[in-house]
Parts: C-alpha cells; structure tokens; sequence
C-alpha cells in the first residue's frame, strides 16, 4: 500500500488519537506518526497486513463454522432436524448446547 495518500494517513491517525476506544499504544503510534509528517521525516510506505498462517487459518474457519451452528440452535425457523443436526455437531467438538 505505499503510495498511500498523506492526507488519508494523517486523517485515519488523528481519529485514532480522539477514539476512546483505541489503546495507549496505538494512540502513541499515532502520535509519532503524526510527528514526522509535520517535520517531513515520514515516509510514505505502510506494510500490508500479515495474512493468517496456514496454521491459524482452519482454527479460524473452524470457529466461525461451529458459531453457525450455535446460532441455528437460536434460529426459530430453523427446523427441528436442523437443529438436532447442529446440537450433534457441537458435540462432536466438545461444546454443549
């Protein structure tokens, strides 16, 4: 993503700095990041994100599969074999329901 419009950088970072949601370290990162735009040391290159490993990419699917089936259980239009179906799979994986 280098390139990247400065503008749109320094924006996301100062929303960052007044989001009370965001932690202290990330708040930092802005504020350093902010700095050196003003005193023309930053540079204009941001390090895409790190995709999953191959190893955390199943755990992953995995949950958001078995959370699926947690949610048919609360479906009611989910039919009864549905259900039954959802509550033997959750089982498979340790989890009751």
């Amino acid at each position: 993503m280098s390139g990247a419009n400065p503008g749109n950088i320094a924006g996301g970072h100062k929303a960052n700095l007044k989001n009370p949601n965001t932690s202290e370290e990330s708040k930092d990162h802005s504020r350093q990041v902010l700095e050196s735009m003003e005193d023309g040391t930053f540079e204009n290159s941001v390090e895409p994100h790190k995709p999953l490993s191959n190893e955390e990419a199943p755990v992953k699917e995995t949950n958001r599969v078995l959370g699926g089936y947690k949610a048919t259980l609360k479906n009611e239009s989910a039919s009864q074999e549905k259900k039954d179906h959802a509550r033997e799979v959750l089982a498979d994986h340790g989890i009751d329901a």
